[in-house]
């Protein structure tokens, strides 16, 4: 988390810088977008092996206890490759859940402060910008859990059968059922982590002296 939430601030001030003031108020959602998506890319290599020590784990009952012996049996038994067996697919899941997650937040946080909030931002207390953090965060858990859940079923099973590949588990399944099984738990899983997480995150930078995020993006001075 830390390392995407990171990457996403370096990537949304790199393309900023890149794009000028004129094209950023023009199309300020495409930073967001590209920020999210180049961080989350680079977060999943590091993510993946985990990933897959967490799903076998959960999907193979007795295989091992957790991280610190799960990781070196796998790799015994299938080879380091494995722990990158599902980066596409995760790929797949996890950038259009990311930039649903910090486009529709970005996006929900200035209409929350334009249409709900009965006054601007610089006049809210930090409690009144964080409750606007983690309500905007809720809001875009729910596109995120809806955007994302087809891939999260397949990354599953691909890890749940081992030589199965991503056509056989389209052909077993069927689309529906990828897009729709455990979608109502999932909305209320990834709902309210995302608004505890960008709370969080936002609670930080409030402690650092910076803005909540939902901010303009800041441009170079001409």
């Amino acid at each position: 988390g830390a390392f995407k939430f990171g990457l996403y601030e370096y990537f949304k001030k790199t393309y900023a810088d890149m794009a000028g003031e004129e094209l950023v108020a023009k199309y300020q959602t495409l930073i967001f977008l590209a920020g999210s998506a180049s961080a989350e890319f680079f977060a999943d290599m590091a993510l993946s092996p985990f990933e897959a020590v967490k799903v076998a784990v959960q999907t193979r009952p007795g295989f091992a206890k957790g991280l610190t012996d799960g990781m070196p049996k796998l790799i015994q038994q299938e080879g380091a490759g494995t722990l990158f067996k599902s980066l596409v697919p995760l790929w797949g899941r996890q950038i259009p859940y990311t930039m649903m997650k910090f486009g529709a937040f970005e996006n929900t946080v200035q209409a929350l402060y334009k249409y709900v909030v009965p006054k601007p931002r610089e006049e809210c207390t930090k409690t009144e910008q964080l409750t606007v953090s983690f309500a905007a965060g809720y809001i875009a858990g729910v596109f995120c859990a809806v955007v994302s859940h087809p891939a999260d079923n397949l990354v599953s099973k691909l890890n749940a059968q081992k030589g199965a590949t991503v056509g056989d588990i389209v052909k077993q399944m069927g689309w529906y059922a990828l897009a729709t099984r455990g979608l109502g738990l999932r909305i209320i899983m990834i709902g309210t982590l995302t608004g505890l997480q960008w709370g969080i995150y936002d609670s930080f930078k409030v402690a650092a002296g910076l803005p909540t995020t939902g901010a303009k993006v800041a441009t170079p001075a001409k």
